[in-house]
């Protein structure tokens, strides 16, 4: 009877305790899959440091890169044609831009990323989408380091906008180097060869 005991012994266990681990393991893989790393798109420097930061991020927990593109509305939309010819604009200037950072982040971070364009006021149209894309998880925006501040997104989030956030925010100095960058994010490993990349 003890060898039977020492072969049940052997062999693996299953029932509710295996169950809830591999169940466990399961939404541990699930939730790293769909970790989103929401960068807002801009025209000001420190976006790079902030989308580097979260292709490095994103390589490094399975997860991935959105892109957000927000259209201002025009100070001449009550001129209709001309408010018209200027939103055509800036949307082709968005696609442009963001076809461009794209392939960035494909070559930085191994994926394709999620892009939005939105129409309206930037931190308006940024609560929105948060609140509307469950897959989004975390928020990653460049700090200014001029004399104006971090920014004026960052300052709205921070000191109006914090409690109406479901997503922590990681604002990223504007001023880091690259190698900086790279020794906060060890688990992305070594950048890619830009040659093999490309």
């Amino acid at each position: 009877m003890s060898d039977a005991t020492d072969r049940t012994a052997d062999r693996p266990r299953t029932g509710q305790a295996g169950a809830d681990k591999a169940a466990a393991e399961e939404t541990s893989a699930a939730a790293r899959a769909s970790r989103t790393f929401l960068v807002v798109v801009d025209e000001t420097e420190e976006l790079h440091v902030a989308l580097r930061y979260a292709c490095r991020r994103a390589r490094g927990t399975g997860g991935r890169v959105a892109l957000l593109y927000v259209i201002e509305p025009s100070e001449y939309q009550h001129w209709m044609a001309v408010g018209e010819i200027m939103r055509e604009e800036r949307r082709q200037e968005a696609e442009e831009l963001l076809k461009t950072l794209s392939e960035l982040v494909h070559k930085c971070s191994g994926q394709i990323p999620v892009l939005y364009v939105r129409e309206g006021h930037r931190q308006d149209e940024l609560l929105k989408l948060i609140d509307e894309e469950p897959s989004i998880s975390i928020l990653v925006l460049g700090a200014g380091i001029g004399k104006e501040g971090p920014g004026p997104l960052i300052t709205y989030l921070v000191t109006k906008a914090a409690a109406k956030l479901r997503v922590p925010i990681t604002i990223v100095p504007g001023n880091l180097t690259d190698d900086q960058i790279v020794a906060l994010t060890p688990d992305a490993g070594p950048d890619p060869d830009p040659k093999q990349a490309g």
